[in-house]
């Protein structure tokens, strides 16, 4: 069962890994690098500060401690148990592999710290912030970040649905701890409360994450065209 699934794991990866272009090596490259999304970080603790002020270190809190659990878990804990090797150091893989800029990565992969971070703040934000728009955003933007690691070729698919289940783990646990520690961040309260669709609308700085990542994908957009 173990050689069949990672038989299948490894087909998959070399068809999604097959399709690529000039535009899209540029694309993914700069998608999955951490510092072009500060901008988007700075913006969700900013929406954090505006509707739960000084309860909001509490939530700030909580989410350095997803992001913390998801990434030691995936890039410490599990990989060293499971010591499975990106494909971009597969032996086996040599030469089939479409790598981009040289980038390979470490030696191990089993599972995508990538995954467990992004798909761990999407689930924590969306089940904080209780608004559809968001949720779309937050998991359309975690899941392009995931899949990036297929196209760059240093992630199988297997290691990012391992990822996922860590980050999906991590956040539900910070979550948890965070109605037992901080219940009333959680009450309902019309003027700053997510659940109340048409207070969230009345304040549109708060859609300041969603126009940031617009216009980060649109600037990566761009840049991938003029370099392509």
């Amino acid at each position: 069962m173990i050689d069949f699934l990672n038989t299948l794991d490894t087909n998959i990866f070399l068809f999604l890994n097959g399709i690529n272009s000039a535009f899209f090596d540029q694309f993914m490259y700069i998608y999955t690098g951490k510092w072009i999304w500060i901008p988007f970080y700075a913006a969700i603790v900013y929406v954090f500060i505006r509707n739960w002020k000084k309860e909001s270190i509490w939530i700030i809190l909580a989410v350095a401690l997803c992001i913390t659990i998801a990434d030691q878990l995936a890039a410490n804990v599990i990989r060293s148990w499971i010591e499975r090797p990106r494909p971009s150091h597969e032996p086996e893989l040599e030469g089939l592999v479409h790598i981009v800029n040289n980038l390979r990565g470490g030696r191990l992969g089993f599972v995508s710290a990538h995954a467990a971070n992004s798909i761990g703040l999407a689930l924590f934000c969306s089940m904080l912030f209780r608004y559809k728009l968001y949720t779309w955003v937050l998991f359309a933007w975690a899941i392009v970040n995931a899949y990036s690691r297929i196209y760059l070729g240093v992630h199988y698919p297997g290691d990012l649905i391992g990822g996922a289940i860590v980050g999906i783990f991590a956040a539900l646990v910070c979550i948890f701890l965070l109605k037992k520690l901080r219940p009333k961040i959680f009450l309902i309260k019309p003027e700053t409360n997510f659940s109340q669709e048409t207070s969230f609308c009345r304040k549109q700085e708060n859609f300041l994450p969603i126009w940031v990542v617009a216009f980060t994908v649109l600037g990566i957009a761009v840049y991938g065209l003029f370099v392509m």
